[in-house]
């Protein structure tokens, strides 16, 4: 009789766990755990300062050697990269309307595939001007800034990931480094 009764409860159990109304479940994204903010002064040698995130490694520009003033700050745990250029201004054709010029017109570059491009000017607590660049769509950067005193220093980042992934799913990251890159902003200043 409990074998009866054993083999009953399994059919059971069987049957209640069959249903007609099964739906697969959608495609997830990948957990993002995003570090805890912290910031250093960034190491001296360079004609401007400014304080970064612990979580992003100072590397030299390997596009560019001769232009020492060049780096990247390396979020290697995020997958992205900030890419900085730094100009002196009045020398070699380098006048502050070009350099703002090229700036506008690369990110103008992204408007074929970008949904839109908000862009915002900015003073800093220093006193030096700039504009903010946020791109919205299947673009390689999402995030560009410019900063300049208007006289010697211009300093030009963008913000770029090394995978394929749909931006939707990197906003978080985006989010997450655009706050690190407005702190780095506010606390910028050139030496010259």
């Amino acid at each position: 009789m409990s074998k009866n009764l054993n083999l009953l409860i399994s059919l059971l159990f069987i049957f209640a766990g069959c249903s007609e109304d099964y739906l697969p479940k959608p495609m997830g994204y990948n957990r993002i755990d995003l570090p805890e903010r912290a910031f250093v002064p960034l190491e001296n040698g360079r004609p401007y300062t400014f304080q970064h995130s612990v979580h992003a490694l100072v590397e030299v520009d390997s596009f560019n050697l001769q232009e020492t003033a060049w780096i990247n700050l390396n979020y290697k745990e995020l997958g992205g990269k900030v890419h900085f250029t730094y100009l002196e201004l009045d020398t070699k054709g380098k006048d502050i309307k070009t350099v703002v010029n090229d700036a506008i017109n690369l990110t103008a570059k992204h408007q074929i595939k970008a949904y839109g491009i908000e862009e915002s000017v900015l003073l800093t607590p220093q006193g030096y001007a700039g504009v903010v660049a946020e791109l919205t769509g299947e673009v390689p950067t999402q995030f560009q800034f410019f900063v300049t005193d208007s006289t010697r220093n211009f300093l030009r980042a963008a913000l770029y990931f090394e995978t394929a992934m749909k931006n939707d799913s990197l906003a978080p990251v985006i989010e997450y480094i655009k706050v690190d890159m407005a702190h780095l902003i506010n606390t910028l200043e050139f030496k010259q």
